[in-house]
């Protein structure tokens, strides 16, 4: 009977051990990356103030010891879409949530009146924005003071993760995945489709991964050099700008150094972050040109340059400011924005920077840069330019065909013509992407936002944006703006529109279906 017992704990073990599952093998390779960073901003915050290191500690063991177990006693399974799409999202929604327990534990929003449930919700508010790269803040003033600086850093560290995306890094460390892993990249980036890099997924998911740790080297770097912020500023801001995600370990962002040079290294590195970063990897293998021959950087580019101009020259006739400080703020915004960086110039409330002070032309060019995004395959937000081209492109072949309606009339980009099923997959996804913004904006309103703040807070968080309009605007914390149910429902947004919305509502139905066709086979 012993001999027994002991044989059917050993199968179970065994069973246990080669249990295939993609979903919790890709989750506990996710939850292990996110652990180091925790660890590292632990050690950090131990040689500097030391006031959070517990907690970072703590949360570095929980994350490692469960991530830990769930990749070596799982295997990867087979990767039908519905275990990608419960892969991708399940993923998201654990890392967002574990992301949060260094803030709970450390009591980072525990100002006084905040009871443990408000410290709860702007946690997890805090860990969606800085996963999904949104850059909105539920951090007060006092709470910036209050916080370490490891946990500042881990804060910069959630945006550097969520930037390339831990799936992207999962699939660099998960041999044989093949098409599936391809697929994989797909579901998580920002864009219609990913380009293969290499013969082998986990090959490319590593040269998308080596591009992004370069560039973000690159911008400490450049940082560092120019005067004013310091060794931990490079690193800490550098994280957020390559992954265009907006964090500042500073209340008043970018404004903090009022730095007209310290901006432009960011404007530029706010563009290169918002291209595509399969041209970043053929531009190093020695295509310089790559990027001015690709129609949708040429578009984001041109689109950057209107918007800036227009926004100058409006606030230049509005009279608030002179030529030079219209100029510098309108670049700065607008680039931060159509970016979906996020960050911001302004010194203070009211001050030059602060755009919900702008003339209403003004912030109708921020809303629309909002909606556009950087290009596919980035680590931006928004709907990305190469949809906007696609709709553009089919809104013209419509008006056509009402002169011409046998013609056959291509939607191209440049001289390429685009697969119908890529103009109908577009305009799905457009479709979808307003439903989304008009279901959240009902939302949070009905849970007491402001139509004018609540519209901003829904597009900018479906755009990964940060900043929104009126009392929510770039010098705000989301936290004194809207309740805390609203929060939630804007913390999901965000983690929809970081996944391109279909992910996060298909892994729902996936396991529905699932069962559906076990019930039918039966």
């Amino acid at each position: 009977m012993t001999s027994l017992r002991h044989h059917s704990e050993a199968l179970a073990l065994g069973e246990f051990k080669s249990l295939r599952s993609t979903p919790l093998n890709v989750m506990g390779i996710a939850l292990t990356a996110v652990s180091f960073g925790m660890a590292i901003s632990a050690l950090i915050e131990l040689g500097s103030t030391n006031q959070d290191t517990g907690a970072l500690l703590i949360s570095a063991a929980v994350g490692g010891t469960v991530g830990g177990t769930l990749w070596w006693r799982t295997t990867v399974g087979q990767v039908r879409t519905r275990d990608i799409f419960s892969a991708v999202g399940w993923t998201w929604i654990v890392i967002t949530l574990f992301g949060a327990l260094p803030f709970i534990i450390a009591g980072t929003f525990a100002s006084p009146g905040v009871d443990f449930g408000e410290q709860i919700v702007n946690s997890i508010f805090e860990s969606a924005s800085g996963y999904s790269c949104t850059g909105s803040t539920a951090l007060t003033g006092d709470d910036f003071a209050r916080a370490g600086r490891g946990m500042l850093m881990y804060r910069q560290a959630t945006q550097f993760y969520g930037g390339m995306g831990v799936v992207v890094l999962a699939v660099a460390v998960l041999p044989f995945l093949g098409v599936g892993g391809l697929n994989l990249i797909s579901a998580e980036a920002p864009g219609p489709s990913s380009d293969r890099l290499a013969p082998r997924v986990s090959e490319t998911a590593k040269r998308l991964w080596l591009v992004y740790v370069l560039f973000t080297v690159s911008v400490g770097v450049a940082m560092f050099i120019v005067p004013g912020p310091s060794l931990y500023d490079s690193v800490a801001h550098s994280f957020s700008t390559a992954a265009t995600g907006g964090f500042s370990p500073y209340p008043d962002s970018i404004g903090h150094y009022d730095s007209v040079t310290l901006e432009i290294v960011l404007i530029i590195a706010m563009v290169i972050g918002a291209a595509n970063f399969s041209l970043h990897w053929k531009a190093a293998r020695g295509q310089p040109t790559v990027h001015f021959r690709d129609t949708e950087f040429r578009a984001m580019i041109g689109f950057l340059f209107v918007f800036s101009a227009m926004a100058t020259v409006l606030l230049w006739l509005d009279g608030a400011f002179s030529f030079a400080t219209s100029l510098r703020v309108s670049v700065f915004n607008i680039v931060a924005i159509g970016t979906s960086t996020g960050y911001g110039n302004a010194t203070g409330s009211g001050s030059a920077g602060d755009f919900v002070t702008w003339v209403p032309s003004v912030q109708i060019l921020i809303l629309l840069a909002m909606l556009s995004g950087g290009s596919t395959g980035s680590t931006s937000g928004g709907m990305k330019v190469m949809r906007m081209q696609v709709m553009w492109g089919h809104a013209l072949r419509a008006i056509r065909r009402t002169q011409h309606p046998r013609a056959v009339i291509p939607v191209r980009l440049g001289s390429k013509a685009i697969p119908e099923k890529i103009v109908s997959a577009v305009a799905g996804f457009f479709l979808l992407y307003i439903v989304v913004i008009v279901v959240g904006v009902m939302a949070v309103t009905a849970l007491g936002g402001g139509l004018e703040e609540s519209i901003g807070a829904v597009v900018s968080a479906i755009g990964n944006d940060g900043p929104a309009f009126g009392e929510a605007g770039p010098t705000a914390s989301w936290s004194e703006v809207f309740s805390q149910p609203a929060r939630l429902v804007l913390a999901a947004i965000m983690l929809i529109g970081r996944l391109e919305i279909l992910p996060m509502l298909l892994m729902f139905a996936a396991p529905w279906r699932a069962a559906s066709e076990r019930s039918r086979r039966r």
